[in-house]
């Protein structure tokens, strides 16, 4: 009669955790956070909790926090094995958020899930987390790395951001000065941010598209790969210069979701779609999947990644601001009294 066999002793390990490649990859990242360090930082990675000191920097400091994801448009970072840029997406998605309340992002923390930790992958996505907090001006603090066979297949993962800002509580940007007349500028987007990638992805499924083809007179892998523009320093540029009556990121909702977040009630803003050019990617996009122009603006960018309400005096002063910091701004509309929280003009 065959003895049975002793079942072999289980580890982490065998359960498909490595403790040991999760130690290894804080220590390569300890240099990224050292690039992205600022006054009020503490402590290094590898802490339980992370430190930051606003050692009187601010007289009466309000405290601004985001956080967000970059959502499916992981999926195609996955399949196109290319993952340097993504980390920028999610400092930015958060970034963005914060800064249209007035805020100067102080430090930022990750939370970086997978089915296997490949370290040489998760390094380069990281790596891309600390460009985004250099465009950004926050410091990598710290975050969490966690390695959970079954929950994700081998290849895949998520991410999460986490962002914390500070702002005079009197330089606070909450809407409330917006009144009839004022310009409502906008900023270009590097094209779909990190939205609308549910659409985008069933478009490219119905036609088959082949994503190294040109739209444009760009390859379409490298236009959908895109990262998220962050607005950071040319938007505290302009809340340092003038009055800024309100901003919005233009995330998910795209403009007629967006804007009415920060128009108090009884304005309106209307926005003219003609005062500025579509890029190619969203005629591709809306003419592979037949959308219909309303479902077009609610769901992507359409090219403005960001908007700025200033009084109408300010407008030319506010333009100028930002072109010296790198943006292009135009003027999309204005601010005025008539039925509803928004309109095209």
């Amino acid at each position: 009669m065959t003895e049975p066999k002793t079942p072999s002793p289980l580890s982490y390990r065998a359960a498909g955790v490595d403790i040991d490649a999760g130690d290894a990859l804080v220590e390569t990242l300890k240099p990224i956070a050292a690039k992205t360090t600022r006054p009020g930082v503490l402590a290094g990675l590898g802490g339980f909790g992370a430190l930051f000191a606003l050692s009187g920097r601010y007289r009466d400091p309000v405290l601004v926090s985001g956080t967000d994801g970059v959502g499916t448009k992981l999926l195609l970072a996955i399949t196109l094995d290319r993952h340097d840029d993504i980390g920028i997406d999610l400092v930015a998605m958060c970034a963005n958020d914060i800064v249209v309340q007035g805020a100067e992002p102080l430090f930022f923390l990750d939370y970086f899930a997978s089915g296997r930790l490949d370290v040489r992958k998760a390094e380069r996505i990281i790596a891309g987390i600390g460009r985004g907090c250099e465009l950004a001006g926050a410091a990598l603090v710290g975050g969490e790395t966690a390695e959970m066979p079954g929950m994700y297949r081998d290849q895949d993962y998520d991410l999460a951001g986490f962002c914390v800002g500070a702002v005079e509580r009197e330089r606070l940007i909450d809407g409330r000065r917006v009144k009839d007349g004022d310009i409502i500028l906008g900023l270009p987007s590097s094209g779909l941010h990190s939205n609308g990638y549910s659409l985008a992805r069933a478009v490219i499924a119905r036609r088959r598209a082949d994503l190294t083809a040109t739209v444009g007179d760009r390859r379409l892998d490298d236009i959908l790969l895109a990262p998220t523009r962050i607005y950071v320093k040319a938007l505290l540029a302009l809340h340092a210069a003038l009055d800024v009556h309100a901003m919005a990121h233009i995330t998910g909702g795209g403009l007629p979701g967006n804007v009415p977040r920060v128009i108090p009630k009884g304005r309106r803003a209307v926005i003219d779609r003609s005062s500025w050019s579509r890029p190619a990617i969203f005629g591709w996009l809306q003419e592979g999947g037949d959308i219909a122009e309303e479902e077009m603006y609610r769901t992507f960018n359409c090219g403005v990644g960001m908007v700025v309400v200033v009084d109408a005096a300010d407008a030319g002063v506010a333009e100028a601001i930002l072109r010296d910091h790198g943006e292009a701004p135009f003027v999309i509309g204005r601010v005025d009294e008539g039925p509803g929280e928004f309109a095209w003009a």
